[in-house]
């Protein structure tokens, strides 16, 4: 048996899965550094608008509230960026290849253009 969290995973699906380990281990950091970037950002931001509070008066919960959103939005950021690095791992533990995330360029590029009869009647 395997543990991931408090939660035990039957053999056969860690085998059926053998990146199953470093997957979870991962998303568990990047969880983790989200939820770090979130308390550091919310200390930073609220010590700089101290700092700035001496220049531009307004109150107290104004610093609370643009501290916590601008933490928030960073904190998701880091985290959606380490999860779309712990999802690429795990594709590549799958299956053993680098997912490509960009589409081919040439199917940019050339939008479907529906043939036109003579009359103007647009064929299938």
């Amino acid at each position: 048996m395997v543990n991931i969290g408090i939660r035990k995973v039957d053999d056969a699906l860690v085998e059926k899965h053998p990146g199953l380990q470093q997957y979870a281990a991962c998303q568990s950091r990047a969880f983790m550094k989200g939820t770090g970037s979130f308390i550091i950002g919310t200390i930073s931001m609220f010590l700089i608008q101290k700092a700035l509070q001496k220049r531009i008066k307004y109150p107290l919960q104004w610093n609370l509230l643009i501290s916590i959103v601008a933490s928030s939005v960073f904190s998701y950021t880091v985290t959606r960026r380490e999860t779309m690095k712990c999802t690429e791992m795990w594709v590549f533990l799958e299956k053993g290849e680098i997912p490509d995330s960009n589409p081919p360029k040439d199917e940019l590029q050339t939008p479907a253009i529906p043939k036109v009869t003579k009359y103007g009647d647009a064929m299938e």
